[in-house]
């Protein structure tokens, strides 16, 4: 039998993770806006996700929000880890469960030794002039030269932290979300334990890798156990430093084998920014061959991040199985209604909200 219509392009097939079901398969990446006080998200927050919902992604990821105060990067960083940030997260995850197909994500993190910086565009990842607060990681060692120093973890403040993780966790049910990801990439908090680079411990949570990824997969455990079983769970992870002596492709994938022996659903495979002076390869789809080895290697399913920017890539990407979903971040920041347009350009009709319903025969002229 001749099918009645053809098949949807790969970009726009559903996919599930337990009992997540996403519409298609374009993710909008967490990206930080600095724009929070107190770590509680505003209107800004709202506009940022709810118009990149409506924009017709499958997922939509907050920018990572920190567990703590004193885990934020900088200033300006979201939250979870006061009553007050319930109420402002439940207002933007109403609004992307109303009014878009999309769902919605909360990244968590920890910013340890890259903590207590600046706002991006008054200097990425420098420290700030005043109002400093104290910093925490794996190893006392700065970032720059002229970084704040952090305090190594001991016994207590793990516990601590462990603590933090599972209260955002379950401030981010109650606010409504529908997905976590688990920040372990870029150098922040937990990413410190992992790579030789940030880690010169001597106890039980330094030295091989399993050594290392110990505390990380101790928070993971700590989140798994209070997040609804029926709820997916995320990490990021970087899968190489870019710099001698540091994490390699092949810890990725024993990193992420770690992961889905603990319960971990999807790995969302970017890397580098662990070190300032990493010597990175950049290019089209430059993290894509990573999240293909995971896929391949671990049998966990993997999200592709790292310069994707056009449909033919992501349906590229997919078709190839490179990977299971496809993470845009600027390509989302200059076009926030980026999978509509994928559809227009493919000739696949992807239905607006209601209230811009006649775009659904609108023909768009650009000169």
């Amino acid at each position: 039998d001749v099918p009645s219509s053809p098949p949807p392009p790969p970009l726009f097939t559903p996919f599930r993770l337990r009992d997540l079901l996403l519409v298609n398969r374009v993710v909008v990446s967490p990206m930080c806006q600095y724009c929070a006080v107190d770590g509680t998200p505003n209107d800004w927050h709202l506009v940022h996700l709810g118009a990149r919902a409506m924009g017709g992604a499958g997922l939509v990821f907050t920018e990572m929000t920190d567990v703590s105060r004193e885990g934020r990067i900088s200033p300006g960083c979201t939250g979870m880890y006061k009553s007050e940030h319930v109420p402002a997260w439940k207002r933007i995850v109403d609004f992307v469960h109303v009014h878009s197909q999309a769902k919605i994500g909360l990244q968590l993190g920890h910013a340890g030794r890259k903590g207590s910086t600046r706002l991006a565009w008054e200097g990425m990842d420098e420290p700030l002039p005043e109002g400093n607060w104290e910093i925490i990681a794996a190893s006392p060692i700065p970032y720059f030269p002229h970084s704040q120093v952090p305090r190594a973890m001991d016994q207590a403040d793990m516990a601590a932290v462990r603590e933090d993780f599972v209260r955002a966790a379950r401030m981010a049910e109650q606010a409504g979300f529908d997905i976590l990801e688990i920040h372990f990439a870029h150098g922040y908090l937990l990413a410190s334990f992992i790579s030789p680079l940030t880690n010169h411990r001597r106890d039980e949570y330094g030295g091989s890798l399993g050594n290392r990824m110990r505390f990380p997969l101790e928070v993971f455990d700590a989140v798994r156990a209070v997040w609804p079983e029926h709820k997916p769970i995320s990490v990021r992870i970087s899968a190489v430093d870019w710099a001698p002596g540091g994490t390699e492709p092949a810890d990725a994938v024993e990193i992420a084998r770690l992961l889905k022996t603990h319960g971990c659903d999807i790995v969302d495979v970017s890397a580098g920014q662990t070190v300032p002076d990493a010597k990175p390869v950049y290019g089209r789809q430059f993290q894509t061959p990573f999240a293909d080895r995971v896929r391949h290697e671990v049998g966990i399913p993997t999200m592709a991040v790292g310069n994707i920017s056009s449909y033919t890539d992501v349906n590229t990407i997919l078709a190839a199985g490179r990977a299971d979903l496809c993470v845009l971040a600027r390509a989302h920041l200059w076009d926030p209604y980026w999978t509509h347009h994928a559809a227009h350009e493919m000739g696949y009709a992807l239905p607006w909200p209601p209230p811009y319903s006649t775009l659904d025969t609108y023909k768009p002229r650009f000169t």
